[in-house]
Formats: structure tokens, sequence, C-alpha cells
């Protein structure tokens, strides 16, 4: 069965209720999992962006104390953890630096997921394939070279590797499905997915067609709200159509054998005959 996350990220802007509300509206919707970020932002906000301000629903602030408020620590992943547990739907993370990994291996999650800012880092990459923590690692490809691609393979051993373009909306044009395929001609051993960060359901549900078996979309209480991300989320009535359509592609995709189905019995009876229905039972 396909694996549907929806990604929360960072759009609870620093809310712990808002993040509940998008767990709430993921399990409804029939996820799999919800997913959020975690990063240490004195490592991972490069130097020239720290002191440059930014508008936001607190006032104007530097970027790096931004991305502070943003952070969840301790208590609201605690928090979010019971909720998970509660409602019975996986929660997992995607750690930007060593010390976020480090901090998300008390919870006992199914994946890390290595983001696309992250996928070239390679110290980084070595410490997560040494860490038992994890079930799987999930590795997202945005930004990405094949040569990058093929590196971090290599150091990881056996990730789940997610199709990616990191560009928020992403135009159609910009999403290549197709190199899902290829992906799955390079590396025949390892399960592939798909990351999206487009507008609409259809691409995302194309990909289950061509065989993804991890799905990635953004979830958002309102398009329409502050941040980076919203843009290219999904909200929470798109996100039933997406899992409605994503299982019923996936029922439809069958074994790929020409067969005579039971529904087509009947059929075979009115418009064949009888001594031709016999033949094939």
């Amino acid at each position: 069965m396909v694996y549907i996350t929806a990604d929360i990220g960072i759009n609870h802007n620093g809310s712990l209720g808002t993040a509940m509300k998008l767990i709430s509206a993921a399990k409804g919707a029939g996820c799999n999992a919800v997913k959020f970020q975690k990063r240490d932002p004195d490592i991972s906000v490069p130097l020239a962006q720290r002191t440059k301000i930014r508008e936001t629903p607190w006032g104007q602030l530097t970027y790096i104390e931004y991305k502070r408020r943003m952070e969840f620590g301790q208590s609201e992943y605690d928090a979010i953890a019971r909720e998970c547990s509660d409602l019975k739907i996986d929660f997992f993370a995607s750690a930007w630096d060593i010390p976020s990994a480090k901090f998300l291996e008390q919870y006992n999650m199914p994946y890390l997921k290595i983001p696309s800012a992250v996928a070239t880092d390679e110290p980084f990459l070595h410490w997560v394939a040494k860490s038992q923590a994890f079930d799987k690692v999930m590795l997202s490809t945005g930004m990405c070279t094949q040569d990058d691609v093929d590196s971090a393979i290599k150091i990881l051993g056996k990730p789940i590797v997610m199709h990616c373009t990191s560009t928020y909306p992403c135009p159609h044009d910009e999403i290549n499905l197709r190199y899902m395929l290829e992906l799955r001609r390079l590396y025949p051993d390892l399960q592939i997915g798909y990351s999206g960060h487009e507008t609409g359901l259809a691409t995302t549900v194309a990909a289950v067609a061509l065989g993804a078996q991890y799905i990635e979309r953004h979830i958002t209480l309102n398009r329409a709200s502050w941040g980076s991300d919203h843009a290219a989320s999904i909200e929470p009535s798109g996100f039933v159509r997406l899992v409605k359509d994503a299982r019923a592609v996936e029922a439809s995709l069958g074994d790929g054998f020409k067969k005579v189905e039971p529904g087509e019995y009947q059929k075979i009876q009115s418009l064949k005959g009888s001594d031709y229905a016999r033949k094939i039972v």
C-alpha cells in the first residue's frame, strides 16, 4: 500500500495548537503519517542570511530570530508524540543537522527524512548511516544532480529515494515525474517515492500510477496563511480527495497480466454465450 505522509513541516508557524489541528486533519483524511522539520538555526541558517530583517507574525525579526521562533523543542515534540500515538498515526521528521537528528532519536520514529537542502552534506549523511535509531531513512533529491543522488545513496546504503523538485510552488514543467522510472532502473532494489511541492492533486496521483511507494505533500489549514510553504500545500479537504484518489489509482493498477476479471463473467454469458463461458472458467 502506498504510504501517504502529510508534511506539516513548519506550517504550524510556531503554534502547537495549529500543529495539533493539522495532525487531526491528516488522520481524518486517511494519511499514514505526519512529518515535521527539526533544525538548529545556529547550524543550519547560513551566515549571510542570519542578520537579514524579515516581516513575521511577531513583527520585524532577523532571519535567525525568526527561525528560532519557529522551532519546536522537547515539550512540543513530547506532546506531538503523545497525540500521534493516541490517534494511531505515524509521526516522523526531517533533520537538518546532527544535533537535530540526535534529538529525534528519542522518539522511536519509523523514518528519518534527509531534506534536499542537506542531501549533499556528507558528514551528516555518514552520521545518519551509522545511527541505529531509525528503521529507515528517506532521502529527498531536490536541488541535486544525479551524481549527488548516487553519492548520497552510496553513503546511506538503502534509503527510500524521494523524487523532489525544490521549487515552491513547483511549475508542472519542472516536476519531471518520469525521473522515478529512471530511479527504478538505476536502483531496482530501492523503494522510490515522490515529494511534491506543486499546486493541485493530479500530478501526485499520477506519481502513484508511475509506481511511487511513498507520497508526501505539505498540509496547511489555509493556503493563504503567512509563511513560505503554505502556497505549495494542500488544505484538509484537498488531502481527503488526494488520499481517496491515490487509493483508487493504487487499486486500479492490478498485476499487469491480461485475464478475464470476475465482473466480466455475466457479460460473457450474455454477449458471447454459455459455450464460450465454459471454456474460460
